[in-house]
């Protein structure tokens, strides 16, 4: 039941250099309908009126005030792994990713199900006296899979690949964030709260609609033995570079959402520093430590060391300058080349503790968030199934369409468009840092976590449908 896969192994592929001025200008027509699209979009959401009071939300993870006992912490650890491991075993019987099994035993330990039904059980098993541990636990946990997502992006894939799949990619960002602004005009009004700011919530929503899951993405393509395929090497390409572009474009949000008067500026040109002092230092000295572990027999505890201080210092620099600890996470394991003996070697190390112990906790921290019966009159459940078809329309349509543009033949660029809509732990990320930023009500926050449990279970039964 890994989350994040093994090492996706891609053959070398030779770049098309055809149509050259083609795959520009296509591109600069991207971005320039994307950017054009979401100023139309802007303007008329200017005079929106959210209905919501405001949330009042401190913007992170809640605060340890108090001595938790640590019988309680331990007895709600062993019940969100014991169901978890059930859950994602029971899932893998029917051919759905583990980790959608995990996500729903969060939902179910929640107060969707269990604080519905055995309310006794829920609070002794999972009282409310343990959720800030079970929070700082999650956030760790995060952190630590944000750096392995790093890990596992291969940037020389990106570069083997043509423009016209750049494009391609970001063909398959652009509509559903286009679209998911759209939305927003639409969801404000109903689900926001007075708080927040229309462009904010617009540029979530169109974010959250753009997200492709890399990890889980990956994990379907070697389970179902497209791994090293056309299709599985055109899906990872677009993934890989969906992934970096989300991320900068939710950066982007976070900055500014977090500034005051005017200091996104300062908070985007702090991030950019850091980006390249560590892009300028850090990737030197992470080749030192891959080179070292090159002539050493084996991984040394030195180096784990140094490598996790790296990650906690950088994540720790992210969340000052106000861009989320997630960011700077990624970014080191980004740094640390793919292919080398450190990354299988850290790989190996975290995996296990991160997927067995901290990602359930994750889940479940989401699941005690994720308040089913907030969605109960039926135009709520219409509005929550707009959202998951807007989200497949937009993702699965930008990447069909780019594709057969690009010569990819229907069957392919229909399991193309089905992979793309793969949402899965990403998109959880993503929806637990909106609610902790106040931008998402917890109603909406619902909603948009159906959609990414929905979206992320069709990808395994449309690919046996198209006999992939």
């Amino acid at each position: 039941m890994n989350t994040v896969p093994n090492r996706v192994r891609v053959p070398p592929i030779v770049s098309d250099k055809t149509g050259t001025w083609r795959a520009p200008v296509a591109y600069a027509l991207i971005l320039a309908v994307a950017i054009g699209g979401f100023l139309l979009v802007r303007e008329q959401g200017a005079a929106l009126v959210a209905a919501g009071a405001p949330l009042h939300h401190d913007g992170g993870a809640p605060v340890v005030t108090g001595q938790v006992p640590l019988f309680h912490v331990l007895l709600a650890l062993v019940v969100i792994i014991a169901t978890a491991r059930a859950l994602g075993f029971l899932f893998e019987r029917i051919a759905q990713p583990a980790v959608i099994g995990e996500v729903v035993a969060g939902i179910l330990l929640g107060p969707s199900l269990l604080g519905r039904i055995a309310p006794d059980v829920a609070a002794y098993a999972l009282p409310a006296s343990v959720s800030p541990a079970l929070s700082v636990i999650a956030q760790v946990g995060v952190i630590l899979f944000m750096f392995m997502v790093g890990l596992e992006l291969d940037a020389s894939v990106v570069r083997q690949r043509a423009r016209a799949t750049i494009a391609i990619s970001h063909a398959s960002i652009t509509l559903p964030f286009l679209l998911g602004s759209v939305m927003a005009l639409w969801l404000y009004p109903r689900l926001a709260t007075s708080d927040v700011p229309f462009t904010s919530f617009a540029l979530f929503i169109g974010v959250s609609m753009s997200i492709t899951a890399f990890p889980v993405l990956a994990r379907i393509l070697t389970d179902r033995g497209l791994a090293g395929t056309r299709l599985g090497v055109l899906a990872i390409t677009c993934a890989a570079v969906d992934d970096v572009t989300a991320w900068c474009l939710l950066a982007f949000i976070v900055s500014i959402v977090h500034a005051q008067a005017g200091g996104g500026l300062v908070t985007l040109a702090l991030a950019a520093g850091f980006v390249v002092a560590m892009i300028v230092v850090g990737r030197p000295v992470l080749a030192r430590l891959v080179a070292r572990r090159d002539r050493e027999s084996e991984l040394g505890a030195g180096t784990v060391a140094f490598v996790l201080f790296a990650l906690l210092l950088s994540a720790l620099a992210t969340e000052a300058i106000g861009i989320h600890a997630l960011f700077g996470a990624f970014l080191v394991g980004a740094l640390v080349p793919h292919d080398t003996a450190l990354a299988r070697d850290l790989r190996e190390r975290l995996h296990d503790l991160v997927v067995v112990l901290f990602l359930p906790v994750y889940f479940a921290f989401t699941g005690t968030r994720t308040q089913i019966g907030l969605v109960h009159t039926s135009s709520e459940w219409l509005i929550c199934g707009g959202i998951v078809a807007i989200a497949c329309i937009g993702k699965f349509g930008g990447a069909f369409v780019a594709a057969r543009l690009t010569g990819s033949d229907n069957r392919e660029a229909t399991a193309l468009g089905v992979l793309m809509n793969t949402r899965g732990l990403v998109e959880l990320v993503v929806l637990n840092l909106g609610l902790d930023l106040g931008i998402l009500s917890p109603t909406l926050f619902t909603m948009l976590v159906v959609m990414a449990v929905v979206t992320t279970a069709l990808t395994s039964p449309l690919l046996a449908l198209l006999r992939y």
